[in-house]
């Protein structure tokens, strides 16, 4: 039998998978837990579930000798030394493919809600009712059918992302590490690069995981070859985006708007975002449907026992720690 922690809510019936392989099961239910307070509530666990938001870096692997196997929430990993995981002979995994679909939609959805301020009129009109109509009311947007979509990351949910554009027969761009021959065939997209993109495309959503290479990918120079009519749209992870930047150039109109899901220092949020009413904001919610998450937690739940039963997990992100044979 081995301890498994888990540092969120879990859905019963995956708890109940883990119980019958006959595991102690430890679930968090409350605020995030912090380092000292993950120390001590995965002390002596062989498997530990995690959220984007738990880091797992070296002090925290060091202080759990006992750990084999960290299974994300989630398709990024950016919240664990995954370097310092392989070296102890840690397993890492994600839960990529299972939400790709959710994330595209909600990259839609912030798309439209930001081009036709759909957040803005709704809340005009509960606090000052109905306004009438007229042929110039204040809430004018902008047209989405048969422009121009940038899509910086061009992997399962940029894809994604981009079949949907074909049904509002876009001009799809995209710009990613590699070029993507098959994709740009089956989707019609154009490869381009990054500061040639952001200059022809009237939406750009970003798609990219983080890393050393993305990190403020997206900042005051690159914000300024987007167009002035333009909306940027982050569905990846908030250090992508120099929010500094993304403010400065929101308040003085130098693009037109923004959705975002993800910020710079989550759970923080910039508060210069808080008071434009040219930006739409969600707290991270873009595998936050009921489908989605309960297959990303069975996913985690099926690493987490192939690797307790000396089996290789299905989606192991650090094979170099999988012991040869």
């Amino acid at each position: 039998m081995a301890k498994v922690a888990i540092t969120t809510k879990f859905f019963p019936e995956e708890l109940a998978r883990l119980k019958d392989a006959g595991h102690e099961v430890v679930v968090h239910d409350g605020q995030p837990l912090g380092k000292p307070g993950l120390l001590a509530f995965a002390k002596e666990a062989e498997g530990l579930i995690v959220l984007l938001s738990d880091r797992i870096d070296e002090e925290v692997l060091e202080g759990l000798p006992t750990l084999r196997i960290v299974a994300n929430l989630g398709v990024g990993v950016d919240n664990i030394d995954v370097a310092g995981a392989t070296r102890r002979g840690v397993l890492v995994t994600n839960t990529p493919d299972v939400l790709t679909e959710a994330t595209a939609d909600l990259a839609w959805a912030l798309l439209m809600a930001t081009a036709r301020r759909v957040v803005e009129a709704d809340r005009d009109l509960r606090r000052e009712g109905f306004p009438g109509w007229t042929f110039l009311p204040k809430h004018l947007g902008t047209d989405v059918y048969g422009k121009t979509l940038g899509i910086v990351g061009f992997g399962r949910i940029g894809q994604a992302v981009a079949r949907r554009a074909q049904g509002f027969a876009m001009r799809i761009l995209y710009f990613s590490r590699t070029r993507k021959p098959e994709a740009e065939k089956a989707l019609g997209a154009r490869f381009l690069p990054l500061h040639e993109l952001l200059g022809e495309s009237d939406y750009v959503v970003l798609c990219v995981p983080l890393t050393s290479e993305t990190r403020h990918l997206i900042g005051a120079r690159e914000l300024g070859l987007m167009k002035k009519e333009a909306i940027l749209v982050n569905v990846a992870r908030g250090p992508v985006v120099d929010e500094e930047a993304l403010v400065r150039a929101l308040q003085e109109g130098r693009i037109l708007g923004a959705g975002l899901d993800v910020f710079e220092r989550e759970p923080e949020v910039h508060p210069g975002l808080i008071g434009l009413r040219n930006v739409v904001l969600t707290p991270h919610i873009g595998s936050a449907t009921w489908a989605t998450r309960r297959r990303m937690a069975a996913l985690a739940v099926d690493n987490v026992l192939a690797a307790l039963r000396g089996q290789r997990p299905p989606t192991l992100v650090n094979p170099e720690a999988w012991p040869k044979t």
